[in-house]
């Protein structure tokens, strides 16, 4: 109940703030597994495209998450457990090539994890957060994942204005119009290779900055 509650606050403040409306260009209603991926520029990211979800998407809807920024400290732990139900993940380790390919089968692991189990995750291919005036080059992670699990939809997302609501080291946001937009699915091709899918992925999503007026 009070996770409920906090959830229903937290959704709240997040449209008070940024006041952004989703503009879907795929079936909003669809219960299928997905993979939402979407630019990188604000700690608002996740509590926006998860605000933004239908309520009967949303419960079914994981954000991959660092686990370094979001299993740091009490309060950010437990909204990402018991709010967002993120899936916190290590970043990149530097140990090794023998470590970070341990770390990558796990990680990949634990999200096709999620898909089987019929829900879908939100992701940031960028893997850091950029600017938001370019979307950078996307990391390999998400053609691993449209490759071990070729037939669930993936779904770009384009978030505009949140780098000027909440800048990188603020604590106050800034009260202005943010931009979210869903659009239609996609799918790893047959035979098309990492470097080309993940440019078709980021075009995807640069392709919505223009529609999403």
């Amino acid at each position: 109940m009070l996770d409920r509650l906090i959830a229903a606050v937290l959704r709240g403040l997040c449209r008070l703030v940024t006041g952004a409306q989703p503009r879907w260009l795929c079936d909003p209603r669809s219960l299928a597994p997905r993979i939402y991926f979407a630019n990188h520029c604000s700690h608002l990211d996740t509590v926006v495209v998860w605000t933004t979800l239908p309520d009967a998407l949303r419960d079914r809807t994981r954000p991959v998450a660092a686990r370094d920024y979001w299993g740091h400290g009490r309060l950010r732990r437990y909204v990402a457990d018991r709010v967002f139900d993120a899936l916190l993940i290590d970043r990149k380790s530097t140990e090794g090539a023998e470590v970070v390919e341990q770390q990558r089968r796990e990680t990949l692991e634990a999200m096709t994890s999620v898909l089987d189990a019929g829900r879908s995750l939100i992701l940031y291919p960028e893997g850091t957060r950029g600017s938001g005036d370019a979307i950078q080059p996307f990391r390999a992670g998400l053609y691993h994942l449209a490759r071990a699990r070729p037939t669930v939809s993936l779904v770009p997302v384009y978030l505009g204005n949140l780098a000027r609501i909440l800048p990188k080291g603020a604590t106050l946001p800034v009260p202005l119009q943010g931009q979210v937009v869903f659009g239609p699915e996609l799918h790893l091709r047959a035979g098309e290779d990492k470097q080309a899918f993940l440019e078709r992925c980021r075009h995807a999503v640069l392709e919505l900055a223009e529609r999403r007026a």
